[in-house]
Formats: C-alpha cells, structure tokens, sequence
C-alpha cells in the first residue's frame, strides 16, 4: 500500500489528510488492492453496491446498457480519482451501471460502511474522511448534471459543440484531446457513431473546427 501512498494523498477522498494520518487512516480503513486486466469487470450492473473504489494506475469506464443494448458511457475514471460512492452511499439495492477496466489497472476498494462508521477512537482525521466523501458526492452529482445538459441537447450537432466547449473551458485551450474514441464519443454523447462522425466532417469543411482522432481544436 505504501508503494501507492503518493497516488493516494492526491485523492479527494484523502484531501487535507497528512501523510501519518494516512497511513493509520487506511488501516482502519482495511482496503483491498485489486488489479483488473482491460475489459475485466470491476463491479456489474445488478451487484449490491457496498464498496467505493479509488483508482490507482490506469483508467476505467463507467457505462449503462439500455433494454436494446445501446451502450452509454457515463464516466471515464482516472487515478486518483473515486468511483462507486454514490451509489454505495445510497445504499441502492443493485447497481445500475457496469464498472470495465478500460486499461489494465489498480484499484483500491474500501467497504462503504468502513468509511462512515468511524472506529471507537473517532480520530479527527476519520471525520475529515466522511467530510471529503460528502464533498466528492455533491461534485460527482455536479458531473451528473453536466452530462444531462449535453445529452438533453436536440441534436448531434448541438450535443457534440456542447461538449466539445465545455472541455475546452475546463481545459483553458481551444486545442485540447478527449478521454474517447470515436465510438467511446458517440457513446458518451448518445449518438450514433456514423453520425456523429458525419457531423465532425460537416464541421470541419464549414472551418468550425479540426479533429484528428481524440484531438480537436475549436476554430
């Protein structure tokens, strides 16, 4: 665990959490690392959602799956960032999404009940713990909402820009990559594929912008 101390302290689950607390933190917390090879499942849609993850190395993909099979990339989660606490907290009786390794990757899994019932020493740094964990909520609830303002947008053209100008806010810079393919994209977005790449075209002969696979730039 101490090999991943550095990845940890960055994680907003940990933030304002000193380096010794940590350490003590974490074994009271009584995490299991895992390693998960690209495409394998860390949690799957119908689970009961118990645990929160912390990312390690790698990345996976949150995703829902229609009645039709029509796939819906929720989130792309990166080291050090959380996953699986909204729905743990919750305490929903089955998940609603899948949870993929979309590289292979390391993950840390923390039993939900762990984090919210401090031990019989109710140490300072525990109630710091569940403080984070409610802030890291309330933002991925955030997210949420933003991906709701892309999706509801009437049409692919409208759903691409939307997104597209978020990121390169969020980014600072006209010229900028996204975390998807183009599948992954029109995933994300709702659309079809072809689509949605018949769009990017439309818009890079109209001079809005120019795309060479995940790399755009707003003109």
């Amino acid at each position: 665990m101490k090999n991943y101390l550095p990845i940890l302290q960055k994680s907003p689950l940990f933030s304002d959490i000193g380096e010794t607390e940590l350490l003590s933190l974490l074994d009271c917390l009584g995490g299991t690392l895992r390693a998960y090879p690209k495409g394998t499942a860390v949690f799957s849609e119908g689970d009961r959602p118990t645990h929160l993850g912390i990312v390690l190395d790698g990345e996976i993909r949150i995703t829902r799956t229609d009645y039709y099979g029509n796939r819906s990339i929720v989130a792309a989660v990166k080291a050090p960032q959380v996953f699986g606490e909204t729905f743990a907290c919750a305490e929903v009786e089955s998940l609603p999404v899948d949870v993929t390794a979309a590289t292979d990757c390391t993950v840390l899994l923390i039993g939900v009940d762990r984090v919210l019932n401090p031990c019989c020493n109710s140490c300072s740094f525990h109630n710091r713990l569940i403080y984070n964990l409610m802030k890291q909520t309330a933002a991925k609830n955030l997210l949420f909402h933003r991906k709701l303002e892309i999706t509801s947008k009437r049409t692919t053209r409208d759903k691409l820009m939307t997104y597209l100008l978020m990121t390169a806010k969020d980014q600072g810079s006209n010229s900028f990559t996204v975390p998807y393919d183009r599948q992954e994209l029109a995933d994300y977005l709702e659309v079809d594929r072809s689509g949605l790449s018949a769009e990017i075209s439309k818009l890079r002969r109209e001079g809005v912008l120019t795309a060479e696979k995940n790399r755009f730039t707003l003109l």
